[in-house]
């Protein structure tokens, strides 16, 4: 039964403490909050950024060193520049807590976080007298995640969002929609995709299964029959398989030009190497999962793999359209001058080949 069913409960109150709500977060735990939220911190990886698509950032009173001085690779900070200029609540990244003193400062009607579990939440409610509601990315494993819906959903109702949440669930259900409806009925090229990142920058051996994109476009990935999630792999194996298509993560590209110098004779080997079908994504996964950015990666893909399916799109176009709709800025050109952007990658030369 969706969380939302059950948890997201608003029990009306008038208490002694001046709270008046009491919310259910994606952890279960029951949290009171004021009747009007109107400053609001996030921490942890991703929960700014839900907090953009709900277009909420002037509730924002404080943001991360990690948000403020790391924007590479993040769509939402280069729709909101401003938010950089915020005063800190602490380092941010990976397992990093905020800190206590400057959220006490800063006092902020609800403090949202990802990726903690209870105890750690409640220690850091506790010690800051700030209340704090945990979000969730989900699985990821698709673009239809219902507990990422159940968070947008939650978000909304505390903000006072309400309605844009509704539309920013229903506009990632609609282009999950589209791309399922575009590849039905037809058979799907074998594809991979390397340069993912994990714990770092790795080449072209470090692939994904059940890779988001290729899942939303019926994609034969061939990494799948490793199993789910992150998987690093020899390249002889990449070799066996010999994927008709290979898509790079452009975050990687340099270590993959790089070896490709190293080993040429190796890539030359590989049928979408000779047959000039490496092509360049965008990365999404910086500080969690770029809805948008994955999004528009899938449209990118779909045009190379199912060119008259695809036919009425440009990619670049729709990747703004996206951003747009997500964040109220298209930035797609910044993200290609950080990246490089949709293309073919020439490996001898190095360069990507946009609009191919």
């Amino acid at each position: 039964m969706r969380f939302k069913r059950f948890l997201l409960v608003f029990l009306i109150f008038v208490s002694l403490s001046g709270f008046s709500e009491v919310v259910m977060d994606l952890l279960g735990r029951e949290v009171e909050i004021p009747s009007k939220v109107e400053r609001i911190v996030a921490a942890g990886p991703g929960a700014l950024r839900l907090i953009v698509y709900l277009n909420a950032t002037d509730m924002v009173v404080g943001v991360e060193d990690f948000e403020r001085l790391r924007p590479l690779g993040r769509p939402y900070i280069l729709a909101h520049p401003e938010l950089k200029e915020l005063p800190r609540i602490g380092p941010g990244g990976p397992g990093k807590l905020p800190d206590m003193e400057a959220l006490v400062v800063l006092n902020p009607d609800v403090l949202f976080m990802t990726y903690v579990d209870v105890k750690t939440a409640q220690d850091v409610q506790e010690k800051t007298g700030i209340p704090v509601i945990v979000l969730s990315y989900g699985d990821l494993g698709t673009f239809d995640d219902e507990e990422l819906f159940d968070s947008i959903e939650l978000l909304g109702k505390i903000l006072g969002k309400e309605e844009r949440a509704r539309e920013v669930i229903e506009f990632i259900k609609q282009i999950q929609e589209d791309l399922s409806r575009r590849t039905e009925n037809i058979e799907s090229p074998t594809v991979y995709v390397g340069g993912i990142g994990y714990r770092g920058v790795h080449g072209i051996e470090s692939t994904m299964a059940h890779y988001p994109p290729f899942v939303a476009l019926r994609a034969r990935n061939v990494v799948d029959e490793l199993g789910e999630g992150h998987k690093f792999i020899d390249l002889e194996k990449l070799l066996e398989w010999n994927p008709e298509y290979i898509f790079i993560d452009e975050n990687a590209l340099s270590m993959v030009l790089e070896d490709y110098r190293k080993r040429g004779e190796f890539y030359e080997l590989l049928d979408a190497v000779k047959e000039k079908r490496v092509f360049g994504i965008l990365p999404y996964n910086y500080y969690t999962t770029n809805i948008g950015t994955a999004l528009a990666d899938a449209y990118f893909i779909g045009k190379i793999l199912y060119p008259k399916r695809f036919e009425d799109i440009d990619p670049e176009k729709k990747a703004n359209e996206i951003y747009e709709f997500l964040l109220g800025k298209a930035v797609y050109e910044e993200m290609a001058k950080q990246f490089g952007g949709f293309g073919r990658i020439d490996l001898s030369s190095g360069k990507i080949l946009r609009g191919e």
